[in-house]
């Protein structure tokens, strides 16, 4: 009988587990695994350090410190350590990229990923995305613009990635909008690349692909952030050719 009961309890808190996960933010997900992994890795190392094994709890010491964005030897020439792991070689040093439509500004986060927004317009204006649930949220859609929209559906899909599933009155959840096709300005395809203007090709091509990555469909990215980076780049690109 206790383990019927173990069983079932083990059963409960996979179960809750894997909901917990499948409505997750993916950029708080995969930063909390990050996290989980390095105190999992460092406690290892502690422990191999106590047996005496130093050969081996170094570099998982080290490992872990990488994990959780901490190089330890980063001033005296391993600074590339922690970036193989995704912390200090690759920090954007809070850099962000800015979207803006009439009605909304967006902010993504180059480091994790993260998108926040705030009102421009309406009597809301000045408000944060994030002090509204997700009705109030889908109820300002009757009253934006295309692009707007747009915008407001890219934050949605990061912050609850199954909203599209719950819609009521539009089973494709919003996809399929036009949005508007005005010319980018370069002072926007600079802000939406996290760009200082005057920026090369180079830094160009690095802050495009950095953002592509995390914009990417398979990462719960957006496809229309995604077309408005590849225009930001298009953009700036022609800027410097001609």
């Amino acid at each position: 009988m206790p383990t019927l009961i173990a069983g079932v309890i083990a059963v409960f808190v996979l179960y809750t587990v894997l909901q917990m996960v499948r409505s997750a933010n993916p950029a708080v997900l995969a930063r909390a695994i990050k996290i989980a992994g390095g105190i999992v890795t460092l406690a290892a190392a502690l422990f191999t350090g106590v047996k005496g094994e130093l050969a081996v709890a170094i570099p998982l010491g080290l490992f872990g410190a990488g994990l959780l964005g901490w190089a330890p030897m980063g001033n005296a020439g391993f600074g590339r350590l922690g970036g193989l792991f995704g912390s200090a070689g690759r920090r954007s040093s809070g850099q962000s990229s800015r979207v803006r439509s009439s009605y909304l500004e967006m902010t993504l986060d180059h480091e994790s990923g993260a998108i926040s927004g705030r009102l421009l317009a309406g009597p809301q204006a000045g408000r944060s995305l994030d002090e509204f649930d997700l009705p109030e949220l889908a109820a300002m859609m009757t009253g934006f613009d295309a692009e707007s929209c747009a915008l407001l559906e890219s934050y949605l899909d990061r912050r609850f990635p199954a909203w599209r599933q719950h819609a009521q009155g539009d089973p494709a959840g919003g996809q399929g909008r036009q949005t508007s096709s005005g010319k980018m300005t370069t002072e926007e395809a600079y802000q939406i690349l996290g760009l200082q203007p005057g920026a090369g090709p180079d830094e160009i091509g690095r802050a495009h692909r950095t953002l592509m990555k995390k914009l990417h469909p398979d990462q719960g990215g957006s496809t229309y952030l995604a077309a408005r980076v590849n225009a930001a780049k298009d953009t700036l690109l022609r800027t410097h050719r001609s």
